[in-house]
C-alpha cells in the first residue's frame, strides 16, 4: 500500500504572474514592506509554498497583520496594500 504524502510545491505563481520559489521570497529580516513583498508572501502562502505559521515566523508577522494583507488583496487588489490608500479608505468610510 502506497501512502501519499502532501508535498509542497517548489514554485507558485506570484502576484504579477511570475514563477515564485522560496529563493525569490523577501529576506527574513525585512523591515520595510512594500506592496510587492507583501503580495509575494501572500501568494506564497495561498499557493502552499509556505504555511501561514511558517510565513508569520519567518517574517515576524502577527496573524492579524498577515490576514489584513490577505483581506486587503481580496477586497481591493494590490493597490489596497498601500498605506496611503488604506488611510484614505478608512477616512472615507468612517
Amino acid at each position: 500500500m502506497e501512502v501519499r504524502r502532501h508535498t509542497k510545491p517548489t514554485q507558485v505563481i506570484g502576484p504579477f504572474g511570475e514563477a515564485l520559489s522560496l529563493a525569490d521570497l523577501p529576506k527574513n529580516n525585512m523591515t520595510r514592506w512594500v506592496i510587492r513583498r507583501k503580495a509575494e508572501v501572500v501568494a506564497a502562502v495561498n499557493g502552499g509554498l509556505l504555511s501561514l505559521e511558517e510565513a508569520c515566523a519567518r517574517y515576524d508577522l502577527s496573524l492579524e497583520e498577515f490576514c489584513s494583507w490577505q483581506d486587503t488583496i481580496d477586497k481591493s487588489g494590490l493597490p489596497g496594500l498601500r498605506i496611503s490608500y488604506l488611510s484614505k479608505y478608512r477616512t472615507a468610510s468612517s
